[in-house]
């Protein structure tokens, strides 16, 4: 079966009428026990779950999805920003603000020595990991000029700190220019279907972007292009969130048996205002539900990295860290030159942010609740992507070398940029948790740290 006809409409209503009703206690129970196997879950029992109202049953499935997330990721949160290249842009999306008619919008593209300048100061946040953002021009920000940024991100250097690993989210493109993002080696590729509703997507897109099936199959040509880590997501407000969520697992489960691999990453973006852009979103997502639709996602991909951005406020964040999220963003600026002098009032920006924290404040946030800061990125320096990880991960095997790795990663953190007292309390969370680490382990991840603490960087097992 093709993709198209796998997310077409009328067969995603039949998951959905087939779900259709709250489920009994009972049932709930034996879906979350099947959920506990991590072997995933089907459309149609992550459209039951999604079905949940009961206050009872959603405490079941926040339990469930919480016990997942430990077991697979323990207390580990990956920390990343986003870079924005250039907000020109061809498309007139209705809720973007780098729409080709947002006349309010200040346009700008940042220049290789910007790209140097913009990628020492989130260096000098603490970052690690970068994910490379731009409008779709062909004359603003065509692919050479995206490799040419990647390159001079990696190739920048600022005191013991450095970007070890670039992701891109980018336009829909063609196979010859995946080729061309896999040579300059990125990680991971995202790309957000934004809605499956076919009929939504095209009163919603105009432009080169409008072109459904485009969006639909780019990661077949990604993989044709030879990246095999992918993310996944969609921007929920456009349409019902619970068809949504029906359709991406449909999605991942066909990419799976196409290619072997399922997504790498979703992330779970939700429509927010955008300067010089009035959008009402047509299916507002409650708190309540969002909370909800991620549990359902940790439980039915209980492998794939959950990603939550600074779109969201401080006490949702916190929440889903709980329940299923192990990536979020952290101290972002969705503009061009946005971490410059003057932010984000360099350039305009694509949407307004609800967590304006900076990083200190953030990672003190989280390790007082007994989170792992985790700036690694070992897998990609080892090869460990697509099907290798997928192996390693099903297994179990990945977590022996996520705890070190996100252990030693947030020593570099704590003795490069953190404060005194944030130092302090990080050190005694690391002895707190040097004892996850496995046993085989245990002596070199201890002489590991004493190397970081006398200036070496980049140890990973």
């Amino acid at each position: 079966m093709e993709l198209a006809e796998v997310v077409e409409e009328r067969r995603i209503a039949q998951i959905l009428n087939a779900a259709e009703g709250e489920p009994t206690k009972e049932e709930v129970g034996q879906i979350l026990a099947k959920a506990m196997e991590k072997k995933g879950l089907s459309p149609l029992q992550a459209a039951r779950l999604l079905n949940i109202e009961a206050e009872e049953l959603l405490r079941m499935l926040f339990a469930a999805s919480s016990a997942i997330k430990r077991e697979i990721y323990g207390n580990r949160l990956v920390w990343f920003a986003p870079i924005y290249l250039s907000n020109y842009c061809t498309n007139s999306c209705a809720y973007c603000g780098f729409s080709a008619t947002n006349a309010m919008l200040k346009r700008k593209r940042l220049s290789l020595g910007e790209v140097a300048e913009q990628t020492r100061a989130l260096i000098r946040m603490g970052h690690k990991r970068l994910l490379v953002e731009a409008g779709e021009s062909e004359v603003a920000s065509p692919i050479d000029y995206i490799c040419d940024c990647i390159r001079e991100i990696y190739a920048t250097k600022e005191g013991r700190g450095e970007i070890r690993r670039v992701n891109v989210n980018i336009a829909a493109t063609t196979t010859e220019n995946y080729r061309k993002l896999k040579e300059v080696g990125i990680g991971t590729y995202q790309l957000f279907q934004e809605t499956y509703h076919r009929k939504t997507y095209e009163k919603m897109h105009r432009g080169p972007k409008g072109d459904y099936q485009r969006q639909l199959t780019a990661h077949c040509r990604a993989f044709e292009a030879g990246l095999d880590d992918y993310g996944m997501g969609v921007l929920f407000g456009l349409y019902d969130y619970k068809f949504e969520v029906v359709s991406l697992l449909s999605h991942a489960r066909w990419m799976e048996e196409r290619y072997g691999v399922g997504p790498h990453t979703v992330s779970v973006p939700r429509i927010k205002p955008a300067p010089g852009i009035c959008f009402v979103p047509p299916a507002p997502v409650s708190d309540r539900d969002f909370l909800k639709l991620i549990a359902v996602y940790r439980l039915a991909l209980p492998y794939t990295g959950m990603i939550i951005s600074t779109r969201e406020p401080p006490e949702i964040r916190e929440k889903a860290f709980e329940i299923g999220i192990s990536q979020a963003s952290v101290g972002s600026r969705t503009a061009p030159g946005g971490y410059a002098d003057g932010g984000a009032e360099s350039a305009g920006e694509q949407f307004e942010l609800s967590d304006r924290r900076g990083m200190e404040e953030t990672i003190a946030s989280v390790c007082a609740r007994g989170h792992i800061p985790s700036f690694c990125t070992a897998c990609y320096r080892s090869k460990r992507t697509g099907e290798a990880f997928m192996r390693l991960a099903k297994t179990g095997e990945i977590n022996k070398l996520c705890t070190p790795n996100a252990l030693l990663t947030f020593k570099e953190f704590l003795v490069d940029y953190a404060s005194p007292s944030l130092r302090k309390e990080g050190e005694a969370l690391i002895e707190r948790m040097a004892g996850e680490v496995e046993k085989a382990k245990q002596e070199e991840f201890r002489r590991r740290l004493k190397r970081i603490e006398n200036g070496e960087r980049d140890l990973f097992f």
